[in-house]
């Protein structure tokens, strides 16, 4: 268990990541852990971390999962709005689609997922499986979590995915394209039944988690004390904003309906085009703009997060801390700022802490 994190620290994070949601924070989010800060008072756990490369190794017991992630944690301090965590994107972007049927494929190291037979889109048809090995396997280290843990670490939702992107991993994203042109109503049919197996999954992830978590979170690291979820559709990069609006905007309007707090992940220079219908969105909290790789770095986007900010949005910076600062020098609050230092670099770290 982690033995520089307690009950009172996590009494702050929860006061803190609540008055950012409601933008009543008055500096932004800082996110910052130094790691090998500390060497932990027990041998080395003989299990590998737990990775995209090794998921699919289930002769590892989950108990034996639990105690390699709490080794790591314990090397770890947890500076600012920084709290222990345990990531489980390491099943891949999208499981979903794993959760309902599809190939999950490591054999390249990073997780890929693939549809089982090339059918036309009238006959996919998706819903979630409790009973699918990837689902009972997560469930088991959730559970294994929470005996070890007590309630100490969070640990977060798989990385779902967006519903289009669901569903062009059943019809590749080629033939999803065409789609809508050609079967627009088999495409909504088909994102309303992926929408609904993306409910099944949270909820019943939700279940194991719920009794002593003490929150949620998800890939990207912002901290919630009810339900909430990164939202995205990558898929939306290729089509042009009437299409976002009739295919991707119903979806994304529900999810913020259901979910209490919600940010949008504006992945790439193709999603500008959707950015005023994003932000035009009343419900959603808050916009994550990754520019890409090969695109300017944050310092270069100011005006995007100008955009944002203007319209009541939280600002989740991707970048080193130069990127950030330079945002913040222009921007005051309602940033949020999620680093790793793995260098105990305590200069950058006290002049970040600073803001």
């Amino acid at each position: 268990m982690p033995i520089h994190f307690d009950s009172s620290r996590w009494d702050e994070i929860r006061e803190t990541y609540s008055l950012w949601w409601n933008r009543k924070l008055d500096r932004p989010l800082m996110n910052i852990r130094i790691m090998d800060a500390y060497t932990p008072d027990r041998e080395v756990s003989r299990v590998p971390a737990l990775a995209q490369a090794n998921c699919h190794d289930f002769s590892i017991p989950a108990e034996e999962i639990i105690n390699s992630v709490d080794y790591y944690l314990q090397k770890i301090e947890y500076l600012g709005d920084s709290f222990p965590f345990f990531d489980f994107n390491v099943f891949g972007p999208g499981v979903l689609a794993a959760f309902c049927g599809a190939i999950l494929d490591n054999s390249s190291g990073q997780v890929w997922f693939f549809g089982q037979n090339h059918l036309p889109i009238e006959e996919i048809h998706v819903s979630y499986n409790r009973e699918n090995k990837w689902v009972k396997r997560i469930k088991d280290i959730y559970r294994a979590g929470n005996e070890k843990w007590k309630g100490q670490v969070l640990m977060g939702m798989p990385d779902l995915g967006g519903n289009l992107d669901v569903a062009a991993t059943f019809r590749t994203s080629e033939n999803l394209l065409t789609d809508l042109y050609d079967a627009p109503e088999e495409v909504l049919r088909l994102c309303k039944e992926i929408q609904n197996a993306w409910y099944d999954a949270y909820w019943d992830l939700r279940s194991v988690l719920e009794p002593i978590n003490p929150g949620y979170s998800d890939w990207d690291g912002l901290y919630s004390t009810t339900p909430s979820y990164v939202l995205q559709s990558d898929f939306s990069y290729m089509i042009s904003p009437d299409m976002f609006r009739a295919f991707t905007l119903p979806i994304l309007e529900r999810d913020c309906e259901i979910l209490d707090h919600t940010i949008y992940h504006l992945d790439g220079v193709g999603q500008l085009p959707h950015l005023d219908i994003v932000l035009n969105m009343e419900k959603l909290n808050a916009v994550q703009w990754v520019y890409g790789d090969g695109a300017p770095s944050a310092r270069n986007w100011v005006d995007i997060y100008k955009r944002i900010e203007e319209a009541g949005k939280g600002i989740h910076v991707v970048g080193d801390a130069d990127d950030f600062l330079a945002v913040h020098a222009k921007i005051k609050n309602y940033l949020y700022y999620n680093n790793i230092f793995v260098q105990k670099d305590r200069s950058l770290v006290e002049k970040l802490m600073d803001y």
